[in-house]
């Protein structure tokens, strides 16, 4: 379950608080314009402030205020327009395919302009049915763009006083995503679990962990001045060094199964992981309510179980049993394990502690951690081109509303087109993944609110209850919105119903025209989720070289900070993000992929393999960093880097081969020079091994580094066998 989900943490999630501003602001506009003006002002300018709130997300003060600022202005320009072309049907028609292709075109800016692409068709279409004037039309945008600006405002200035609070909700969701990525991580000890789906489910989290991750980077390390952000940055720094040495965790479960299944270890295992990401969500927990966070979970029976198990082992091997590896697998866990728990108790003392100044790299460009987004018109323009899946959404969703227009126009019944292409415009989204979710969603959530709008105008139709119901809903739609968005649909439904009995409270028909209304907007767009679809699988080249660029860049910035070259790891650091979201954009393609027609999905294990082995590469790398900061004595410096700078140079030739030109003379000879680097890596390795035992110098890191290492070169050549795999289903 979703943390925001639960009532426990709900009502502390930005998630509600969203819900609470979003429907304060909206029924504050609307009942101060009642106190000067009529229903139907009230209700433009209402609308005005509906069409502002939908960029009303958590971003930075500057971000948040151009974002909020473009959609008064572009807004309040469709308004205008359409209501000036309303008069003459046929120009009216135009302009709505019109608008409808550049809103969709905007997509090219990525997700944050999602809500600005929704509020510019949703006025739209609500702009549509009105025939008015000159004159009355510059009346109705001023009006609208007035309950715009006021929203602005109200929004800005609650944004400013609660700017510290929504970073810590923003933060504590970003652990919470955390402690459930330990829970997958948990079920890996219990051999009721299949461990190939494990990884799966386990990289699938990892693309939800990255982008909340991410959402808690823009925030927090864009602004941090005071000591109160000190704090903030400290716990979201102390986070991403946790995850590091979660990801260092990973060992070869088989073998471990295979070694202990017989003993109650596992199961010991399985514990700390879980109380470990219950330790988590106490953090998280404590960082939403404001408080500093102190440890109240005792890792010490499972810690002294293992300690048993090992002396049980040891005292096997001295009775001449072989059970060596065993007792190395579980050593090299136990090890891990108390790294884990002493770091969960750096992000308690995180909490707690006051800074006088932001503990984070002195004079650092923090640019490359943050979410760069450009907004130029040479952008759309790049993408006016046939092969471009944007321009091709965008005729999609022209071709869907001329068809919604021409239908609603069509029908015997009294139809509203305006609805009909409103529900188009929500159900058609750039991919058929999402569509068909949305599709699902909308239909059952309008059903489900047509009815229970129903029974409150029948047996509760007083005008405290409607009310009552109306601000609830309004609270609700944006609360679920990006949470559950069947219950934001619910919500919305029974919202718009209210409003429009309250507008019109004689019309008997409302609910059963706006179901029948839904349901033929629902069709349309169905149909129109084939018509110039582009499907997942055409992506999957694009992103796979993506993996193996970023990948290459960190193999080379990995083993420079194992070799000592670098003052601190801030490089690092960022091309490990940057592997992580490449792996997650390649992860989100996969599950939207699994959700078009099966004709249509293409290398869906060998994705899931190449995204494993990636997975693996960056957890050997953790591995590693962990091995070397737990042996640190009597370190042979010298021969420990001539070693990792041979392991990086195989490396990066096998990932450079991986990166060949697709075509099959290439990828014929990268399958040979695979093979090659295969041999070369396992007589490096062996060289090495050797090496280690007769000429370096005595140190007690020699064979868990040189485990590290066969298994990383192991793990680097199975990316060419995939990847090779992938491009020949796809091509």
């Amino acid at each position: 379950m979703h943390y925001a989900l639960n009532l426990r943490t709900f009502f502390y999630s930005h998630y509600f608080y969203l819900g609470l501003r979003f429907a304060a602001g909206l029924v504050g506009v609307t009942l101060i314009t009642l106190q000067f003006a009529d229903m139907a002002i009230a209700m433009t300018v209402c609308i005005g402030a509906l069409c502002t709130a939908l960029m009303d997300m958590p971003s930075p003060l500057r971000h948040k205020f151009n974002e909020m600022s473009a959609s008064v202005l572009l807004c309040g320009a469709v308004t205008l327009l359409i209501s000036l072309c309303a008069p003459y049907h046929w120009l009216l028609m135009t302009m709505l395919v019109v608008i409808s292709f550049g809103a969709c075109m905007m997509v090219v800016y990525g997700r944050k302009s999602m809500p600005l692409q929704l509020a510019t068709l949703f006025i739209m279409t609500m702009s549509m049915e009105h025939s008015m004037t000159a004159r009355e039309s510059f009346i109705h945008t001023g009006l609208f763009t007035l309950g715009a600006v006021a929203y602005l405002a109200y929004a800005m200035g609650i944004s400013w006083i609660l700017r510290h609070r929504i970073k810590q909700q923003v933060l504590a969701e970003a652990l919470f995503e955390l402690a459930a990525y330990i829970d997958i991580k948990a079920d890996f000890y219990d051999t009721r679990y299949n461990l190939t789906e494990q990884f799966n489910k386990l990289i699938r989290h990892q693309s939800l962990l990255a982008d909340r991750q991410q959402a808690s980077r823009d925030l927090i390390l864009r602004a941090h001045n005071n000591t109160k952000d000190a704090i903030v940055v400290q716990v979201h720094v102390c986070m991403l060094d946790l995850y590091e040495l979660i990801l260092s965790t990973h060992t070869d479960y088989a073998q471990l199964r295979v070694h202990l299944v017989d003993s109650p270890v596992l199961k010991t295992l399985h514990d700390l992981a879980y109380k470990a990401a219950r330790d988590i969500e106490s953090v998280a927990y404590d960082v939403t309510r404001k408080k500093a966070s102190y440890a109240e979970i005792s890792y010490e029976p499972e810690l002294d179980a293992i300690e048993a198990e090992l002396g049980a082992i040891q005292q096997r091997i001295s009775e001449g049993k072989p059970q060596q590896e065993a007792l190395a697998v579980l050593r090299a866990q136990r090890n891990k394990v108390r790294a884990i728990i002493k770091m969960i108790g750096e992000l308690h003392q995180a909490s707690q502690k006051v800074y006088d100044t932001t503990p984070f790299w002195a004079d650092a460009d923090m640019g490359p951690f943050l979410s760069q987004q450009k907004y130029e018109f040479r952008m759309i323009l790049s993408h006016l081109r046939w092969d471009s899946p944007i321009f091709r959404f965008s005729l999609r969703v022209a071709m869907a509303i001329s068809a919604g227009l021409l239908i609603g126009a069509w029908l015997p019944y009294s139809a509203h087109s305006y609805w009909i292409v409103l529900t188009i415009v929500i159900i058609l989204k750039p991919s058929f993944s999402m569509t068909k979710q949305r599709r699902r969603d909308r239909i059952v959530g309008t059903v489900i609110g047509c009815v229970i709008t129903a029974l409150i105008l029948k047996f509760l139709s007083y005008p405290a209850f409607i009310l009552g119901a109306l601000v609830l809903s309004t609270v609700a739609m944006p609360t679920f919105v990006y949470l559950r968005y069947r219950y934001a649909a619910v919500a919305v439904s029974v919202m718009i119903l209210l409003q429009m009995y309250l507008l019109a409270p004689g019309n008997e028909n409302l609910i059963m025209e706006r179901l029948v209304d839904t349901v033929v907007g629902a069709v349309v767009a169905t149909a129109f989720s084939f018509v110039l679809a582009n499907w997942e699988y055409q992506s999957l080249p694009r992103l796979v070289r993506g993996v193996l660029d970023v990948n290459l860049r960190y193999m080379q910035v990995s083993f420079d900070l194992l070799q000592g070259k670098g003052k601190d790891d801030f490089a690092y650091r960022i091309e490990r993000k940057r592997l992580m979201d490449s792996l997650a954009g390649l992860s989100s393609a996969l599950a939207r992929m699994l959700d078009e027609p099966s004709s249509k999905q293409r290398a869906v294990e060998d994705i899931n393999l190449f995204m494993v082995q990636n997975y693996l590469l960056m957890a050997h790398v953790a591995a590693l960093r962990a091995i070397l900061r737990r042996h640190t004595k009597e370190l042979p410096a010298g021969q420990l880097n001539a070693m990792l700078a041979e392991s990086h140079e195989q490396v990066v030739e096998i990932l450079t081969h991986a990166l060949a030109p697709h075509n099959a003379a290439a990828r014929e000879a990268a399958g040979q020079a695979g093979e090659h680097a295969l041999m070369s890596a396992s007589t490096l390795s062996a060289q090495d091994a050797a090496a280690a035992a007769a000429a370096l110098v005595p140190w007690s890191g020699w064979p868990l580094v040189q485990r590290r290492i066969r298994l990383l070169q192991a793990d680097a050549v199975k990316i060419i066998v995939h990847s090779e795999a992938i491009l020949r289903d796809v091509t």
